[in-house]
């Protein structure tokens, strides 16, 4: 078998059917499976997966093992050459995979391979590509400025060698995660990543950026960036430094310093708020099916949307490839328009204003 894809599910049923209808599209010429992990989740996620995907392999948790357990979990039963660790929260391509693999191969230096993320609203998001952290760039980082967190030296639209890759979509050699012993279950949630990246640079691997690949990731959805956040986040990178690094007084004095500041710190306003904008069905495949009591429109083209005005426009997927919602999202990305998808044979919207929002599930009938 060429690939196993595991998805790591925590209460985002929805998200999750999206991610799945996207994964198995990208799947679909390629000898794969698809492991749905879920976290002892308390909404119709497991009964979702198995009465619509009955193909898709699912294990149950019975408690929430957290990122790092859960993953290596899966991926100890994953039968493909390659493994891929893709967040719920994420839409992605026809030819993701193709592509990547393809990369992949030609490659005897590999280390793990991540690639371009945007947010529901089009822009993109720099976190996909990263320094190794340190003590100031992490201070930085929530504070606002992460200037030198991220990989800004690499062209978002390029193919490079990165230090550093995110757990929302991370893709390597099955040996090869067993050979680094998986995510480090001593991390339970923030930093499990960047560890798995840093050992892949210790064992001598280069890790890539491939750029020419670009996927939605909504993270606010399973992301809220309160104080509780950036508590966890300071923990986690307190358990990298001390676990990479030589850990001293004055190290271990900082730490503590920025813990006990993290309370000044602004959390980032999130909403579940519905919008209450007009929402324009592009090329919907059935107008029977929608059944709202908010205005909408059904437009046959882009160059119908309305300009200057504040509108939600619905990107079918029935009607449309994977790539080319995300092309239009990419291309018409402002702060007028934001973006649902209508997921095939569903009867629900999904959006987000921005990477800072927690997404919205809108029922159409």
């Amino acid at each position: 078998m060429r690939l196993s894809v595991i998805i790591l599910s925590y209460n985002v049923r929805y998200f999750l059917e999206l991610c799945l209808q996207s994964v198995k599209k990208a799947t679909c010429e390629i000898p794969a499976e698809i492991i749905v992990i879920d976290n002892n989740s308390s909404d119709e996620s497991c009964s979702m997966v198995r009465n619509n995907y009955p193909e898709v392999i699912l294990i149950e948790n019975k408690v929430n093992l957290g990122f790092s357990r859960a993953n290596n979990q899966a991926v100890n039963i994953a039968n493909g050459e390659y493994v891929c660790i893709i967040n719920p929260d994420t839409v992605i391509p026809e030819d993701t995979f193709k592509k990547i693999l393809n990369f992949s191969d030609s490659k005897n230096d590999l280390g793990i391979v991540g690639c371009r993320f945007m947010d529901g609203s089009g822009n993109f998001l720099p976190e996909c590509k990263r320094n190794k952290p340190t003590l100031f760039s992490a201070f930085l980082k929530i504070m606002g400025i992460g200037r030198n967190y991220y990989a800004i030296g690499v062209n978002e639209k390029q193919i490079a060698e990165v230090p550093i890759l995110t757990g929302a979509f991370m893709l390597m050699k099955n040996n090869f995660f067993k050979e680094l012993c998986g995510f480090d279950e001593n991390f339970f949630m923030y930093g499990e990543d960047i560890d798995l990246s840093f050992r892949a640079l210790k064992m001598n691997k280069i890790n890539y950026y491939y750029g020419d690949v670009t996927i939605i990731h909504f993270k606010g959805e399973s992301t809220i960036k309160n104080k509780e956040y950036y508590k966890r986040f300071f923990k986690a990178m307190e358990l990298f430094y001390n676990k990479h690094y030589i850990s001293n007084f004055l190290t271990k004095l900082v730490f503590k310093f920025i813990l006990k500041s993290l309370p000044l710190i602004n959390s980032t306003k999130t909403s579940n708020k519905k919008s209450e904008k007009e929402l324009l069905f592009l090329n919907p495949h059935s107008n029977s099916l929608i059944h709202l009591n908010n205005n909408y429109k059904i437009i046959s083209s882009k160059e119908q949307i309305p300009k200057h005005i504040s509108c939600d426009l619905v990107l079918d997927s029935t009607s449309l490839t994977f790539t080319e919602i995300i092309n239009t999202i990419s291309e018409l990305s402002n702060n007028k328009i934001s973006f649902k998808i209508w997921p095939k044979k569903t009867s629900f919207l999904i959006g987000s204003e921005n990477s800072y929002y927690s997404g919205d599930v809108l029922h159409i009938s």
